[in-house]
């Protein structure tokens, strides 16, 4: 999750309204569209779905959230976490029709459609959580499981763009360990040429944040810009488009429709016909769940950066996430979720408004219908890199680092979720990081009654202006959505909202993170949240956000 480097940074003034505000929203919308374009054509393409696909959604996503949600600053789109589900869908659906021992190719002609199928209702599903007002539910998911999914996510977009990235062809099929097993013999394979393109284009992304921190004009320039500035023309000097035949140039560079011309050519349509089966089954629960949940975890991030703290309505961005999923898949396009590293690109480049996501989406849809030519030039090889520099990003050693530092029993259940995700699948690898984490909680003193409910008590004060919450037994992530409804309650007609939790045998890292977080939207309210009675608590490891045991209950080497 984005670190709230803005929360202290004074804000520029904000006047509201669309033209008070158009030339910042203007210029960013532009620069993210630099950053979007390839993203989109890439993420596009390593789903199995046709790279104009990619487009779509994130013009669709650009348009309605604009015009539905209230998030002021997330850009909607394409995202490179939601890649293992839509390939697991399209390849897991056509391997049921046509064979899985079939070609690949066969597999995702089959499946591709049904995929959209898939789409097409969980976007209903995801209008319906918005409709019931379930956005909250999304808060019960404990953090470390979530970022471990994310964190193997990122491991399985390295190993299969790795084989692109080189110009390897076929990239084995299978769970993500048996692709990352395959690399080492997969080698001889490789195209020189293409590899050229590649690793250049990677080399580009690794090497230009350095150089923008030495260089200050090229801040606001998109490294996945240079990448095309150089791929581009190293593609054409290289002779990539006459040295390959029109079979080869399919696989090696990207294809796009004329759109003005043949439109007929850059749509498609679903089949439902899957979703009466396990595995349409399946990623229904897939699509909506886990593309809920990352939308609202980034949406989330990006209101604790926003440099006007303004707050999005959870369950109204959710109602406009799922509107425009069920558009998209009804069009042939990707899923879409608010996308957090454009989100964070769109704010640092002085975007005030949500009307910047909206001018991003008018560049995308201006650019595919009108240089089309220009997009066909792009090297599979440089969409490769990109993504496989992304996926370096979700599963950044920095993440265990930070994850070791808040505390050995969420390391433990971070390396649990991404081992078991990568041997087996999403699914089955968070639900197996919750398990574990209940489990850990169990052994740390937490009643099994508190994972049920919150055990408040409203004590009495003299002071009218504060009200003191007592918190018993636990305060873990599956009652963190009754801790915090009493806290926000108490807080309307007060001023200060005192949380003691002096009688609690445990208390997670889940909980001390949204309690931070909630601390600070109060603050914006001029309203204070003040956490006491961890003074006869252990913390799990010297990070300030670390699980709390109570020393009363439990010896102080029983911990983890």
């Amino acid at each position: 999750m984005a670190e709230p480097t803005h929360a202290n940074d004074p804000a520029p003034p904000l006047t509201p309204g669309f033209l008070p505000n158009v030339r910042f929203d203007l210029q960013s919308g532009f620069l993210v569209f630099l950053i979007a374009m390839p993203l989109c054509l890439g993420i596009a393409t390593a789903s199995k779905y046709p790279p104009i696909c990619g487009i779509w959604t994130a013009v669709i996503g650009g348009i309605f959230a604009c015009i539905l949600s209230n998030s002021q600053l997330t850009i909607k789109g394409p995202a490179a976490g939601l890649i293992v589900i839509v390939e697991g869908a399209v390849l897991g659906l056509g391997g049921d029709v046509v064979g899985h021992d079939a070609p690949i190719e066969a597999k995702i002609a089959a499946g591709y459609p049904l995929a959209l199928g898939v789409g097409v209702t969980a976007g209903v599903i995801q209008i319906l959580f918005g409709l019931l007002k379930a956005g909250k539910l999304g808060e019960l998911v404990p953090l470390t499981p979530v970022h471990g999914m994310l964190a193997a996510i990122g491991i399985t977009i390295m190993a299969k763009q790795f084989f692109p990235m080189l110009g390897i062809e076929k990239v084995p099929g299978g769970e993500p360990i048996n692709v990352i097993a395959a690399i080492p013999g997969k080698l001889s394979e490789w195209n020189p040429t293409i590899a050229l393109v590649g690793l250049t284009s990677l080399a580009i992304l690794i090497a230009f944040p350095f150089l923008k921190a030495r260089i200050k004009f090229l801040k606001p320039v998109p490294g996945q810009l240079i990448v095309l500035l150089v791929a581009i023309p190293m593609g054409l000097l290289l002779g990539l488009d006459g040295m390959l035949n029109a079979k080869d140039q399919a696989k090696f560079l990207v294809f796009v429709p004329d759109v003005l011309q043949a439109p007929e050519t850059a749509f498609f349509f679903p089949n439902f016909s899957g979703l009466a089966t396990a595995t349409g089954v399946q990623y229904v629960v897939l699509f909506s769940l886990i593309g809920t949940i990352e939308s609202m975890l980034s949406s989330q991030a990006v209101d604790m950066i926003d440099p006007w703290r303004r707050k999005t309505d959870q369950n109204r961005d959710l109602l406009a996430v799922g509107v425009a999923n069920t558009l998209c898949s009804v069009l042939g396009a990707l899923p879409m979720i608010s996308e957090i590293v454009r989100s964070k690109a769109n704010i640092d480049n002085g975007a005030r408004t949500k009307y910047a996501n909206l001018f991003h989406a008018l560049f995308l849809l201006a650019f595919i219908l009108f240089l089309p030519s220009v997009i066909r030039m792009i090297p599979l090889a440089a969409l490769g890199a990109m993504l496989v520099f992304t996926g370096f990003r979700l599963a950044s050693p920095k993440e265990f680092v930070h994850t070791y530092k808040i505390g050995l029993e969420q390391l433990v259940v971070f390396v649990t979720t991404i081992a078991v995700t990568l041997c087996t699948d999403l699914l089955i690898g968070v639900a197996s990081g919750i398990a574990l984490k209940l489990v850990i909680h169990v052994l740390n003193g937490t009643p099994l009654r508190s994972f049920v409910r919150a055990d408040i008590e409203v004590a009495s004060t003299d002071d009218e202006r504060v009200a003191v919450l007592k918190v018993r037994q636990a305060a873990v992530f599956a009652n963190w959505l009754g801790l915090k409804s009493a806290i926000l309650k108490y807080a309307v007609d007060r001023d200060e909202v005192v949380l003691d939790l002096s009688e609690t045998k445990f208390v997670d890292h889940s909980t001390m993170e949204k309690l931070h977080q909630l601390e600070q939207e109060l603050a914006a309210a001029d309203k204070a949240l003040k956490v006491v009675g961890l003074d006869s608590h252990r913390p799990l490891s010297a990070h300030p956000l670390a699980a709390r045991k109570c020393a009363r209950h439990a010896p102080v080497d029983a911990a983890v």
